[in-house]
Parts: C-alpha cells; sequence; structure tokens
C-alpha cells in the first residue's frame, strides 16, 4: 500500500495517481495494487470521510473506458457528505491489467470477469477496511454488471445507485444485426480484435462539439486533460469480444422477468438526453423493480456527474434523499424532480 498526499509526481505503475491544476489528486488517500482469483493486479484507492461523522463507503463502479482520475470530483463531493471512498480501475481500462497487447483496446473476455474484479476489490479493501454501510455508485457499464450482481445475489453493497445505466446502446444503429456479428466474430476467434472501423482513441478526447458525454464545456475539458494524462488508461474502442459479451448482458436484463427479482434497494438515475444509453430502456427496466424508483434528468447527456451544476444539484439531492434510507419521496418532491415512482 502507499499513501498519497494531492502531489503530481512519477512513480511505478499502478502506484499513480495523476492530477492536473483543475483536477487535483484528492489528498490523504492510500493507493493499493489489487490481485484478483484468476491474477488480474488492479489499481484502487481509497479515501476516509472528510466529515465529522461518517455514513459508511461509497465504492464507485466505473463505466467502460473510465479511469479514477475522472472521478476525484464526485470523491470530494461523496467526502464532504460524510462517506468514505473506494474507486478502482476494471480490468482492461485505466491502469488495472490487460489481457490484449494492445493497451488501448476496450477489451474484456467475459463480463462475468467484472465479478472478479469487485470480489477482489471487496475483499482487500471494502469488507476489511472500509466502514459500512456499504453502497454502490454504478455508471453506465458499471451500473449494468452492478444490476446483474444485485440480480444474482453477489453485490456486496446495502443499496445501489446506478447512473444512466447501460441497458441498451444507442450508438449501434442495427443493435440486432451487430449482436449477432459481434458474436460469430467472437466464436471464430476474432474476440481480441477491435469492433469494425474501431479506434485506438478515447472518446473523452474527441472535441467537445457534437460530444455524447456533458453539455458543461469546463468539465469536458478537464475530463479530456485527465484522459491525455492517463494515456493509453483512457482506451479506445471497445473490442469484438467486450461488445458480444456486452449485448449478452444488456438482453439478460431487459428480460421482463429479470428486473422484479431484484431486492437490493435501487436507485436509478437516468439522462433524458442521453445520446449513448438507451433512457426508454431503461425506463422500462425500472418500471417493473419491487425495490428501486428513478429520477429521470431531462436536460442531462449522457455522464450525469460531469454535467451542469443544476444538473449535478438534482442528482445530488435524489442521492441524499435515498442513500440512508429515507422514505419515498412524496408525490410533490417527485413532481418538482421528474421522478418516476416504481411500484
Amino acid at each position: 500500500m502507499r499513501r498519497f498526499d494531492g502531489e503530481i509526481g512519477r512513480q511505478p505503475p499502478l502506484l499513480t495517481l495523476r492530477g492536473t491544476p483543475d483536477n487535483p489528486v484528492p489528498p490523504g488517500g492510500t493507493l493499493i495494487a489489487v490481485g484478483t482469483r484468476d491474477d488480474c493486479t488492479l489499481r484502487a484507492a481509497y479515501w476516509q470521510s472528510t466529515a465529522r461523522t461518517c455514513r459508511g463507503t461509497v465504492c464507485l463502479l466505473q463505466g467502460r473506458a473510465e479511469f479514477i482520475e475522472k472521478y476525484y470530483e464526485t470523491i470530494q463531493d461523496l467526502r464532504t457528505r460524510g462517506f468514505a471512498v473506494v474507486a478502482f480501475d476494471w480490468r482492461g481500462q485505466g491502469e488495472s491489467d490487460r489481457r490484449v497487447d494492445d493497451p488501448h483496446k476496450g477489451h474484456v473476455a467475459r463480463f462475468d470477469d467484472y465479478r472478479l474484479d469487485l470480489r477482489a476489490v471487496a475483499e482487500t479493501v471494502l469488507v476489511p477496511l472500509m466502514p459500512e454501510p456499504h453502497i454502490g455508485l454504478a455508471h453506465s457499464m458499471g451500473g449494468c454488471v452492478a444490476l446483474i450482481g444485485a440480480l444474482d445475489g453477489w453485490l456486496p453493497f446495502r443499496r445501489l445507485v446506478t447512473v444512466a445505466p447501460m441497458l441498451s446502446i444507442r450508438m449501434v444503429r442495427w443493435p440486432a444485426g451487430a449482436a449477432f456479428l459481434s458474436r460469430a466474430l467472437h466464436r471464430i476467434g476474432l474476440g481480441h480484435w477491435y469492433i469494425p472501423l474501431g479506434k485506438p482513441v478515447s472518446i473523452a478526447t474527441k472535441p467537445y462539439a457534437g460530444n455524447r458525454l456533458s453539455r458543461d464545456p469546463v468539465r469536458y475539458a478537464r475530463n479530456a486533460a485527465a484522459a491525455r494524462q492517463v494515456g493509453a488508461g483512457a482506451v479506445g474502442d471497445p473490442t469484438i469480444a467486450w461488445l458480444a459479451e456486452a449485448f449478452r448482458a444488456m438482453a439478460r436484463l431487459r428480460d421482463p422477468r429479470v428486473a422484479p427479482r431484484i431486492t437490493l434497494p435501487t436507485l436509478i438515475v437516468a439522462a433524458g438526453a442521453d445520446p449513448v444509453c438507451g433512457t426508454l430502456d431503461t425506463e422500462r427496466f425500472a418500471a417493473r423493480m419491487k425495490a428501486g424508483h428513478i429520477l429521470v434528468l431531462p436536460d442531462s447527456r449522457h455522464e450525469i456527474l460531469s454535467e451542469r451544476d443544476a444538473i449535478r444539484q438534482d442528482f445530488w439531492a435524489a442521492f441524499d434523499a435515498f442513500v440512508p434510507g429515507s422514505p419515498l419521496p412524496s408525490h410533490n418532491e417527485v413532481e418538482a424532480h421528474q421522478a418516476v415512482p416504481v411500484a
């Protein structure tokens, strides 16, 4: 383990967190390399709360192609709210291990491997070191993984908040055809290849104009600078294997029989102007849940936590009401936040 104080410097691989003047490393954390049961090494970090009273620990589950550095603002927001924080890079992105030769490829052989990653972080950091209750905050792909974990009963959290969860991908023009083709190419041994027309360029470094992620130019530029700092850690397009596995996972969650079986208290916060993941599919899923409810932020693009202040304030209001186990909001409160209660 290694502690750091927020200074920017060169350190050995897997024991480095990078910062920029506009995105400094949150001080007072501990950086650790976590080994999984299948010999994969993950980069993880944890921080204690900065408030007088600790309310528990929030574990961040990243979206595809993300990395710890992108969540510094969120980490600080959580700590000032009284939460300790655990963050880590999934295998195949950030500074965690790769299972392909090109580190720019966003690759995983099976989505079940993400379960091994979370299990290792829980066993090494979350359970032995961090105050309870443990709460999950999952974005996009991380939300897909978390919902499957909640369904199958292996998620190590008391409550779950998912932000723009990946239940369908809007960027794919013909999803059924893409799912069939990716499975077929994966079966014949091409799973390690980029998807057709795939490139090693991170989506976070593309021009702000016309971007799919955020309407906040300052936060978008900050995240782009962070992506350039981590280099290959901000991976490019996914591999065929990742896409095939993503389609399989999403199809499983969209089965109408699945959502009612999730008993973990869950808040889904969806982006109403999301060009990456299908909000309509998310709303349909939430409507079937018995232990969850949904808030749709109509003006938000995909990355709610990197959006404009007004959108983020609505998110944090919903988070603050849900996480400590408060009663469901009243009808007037629901209307004020554009929330859709779930039976």
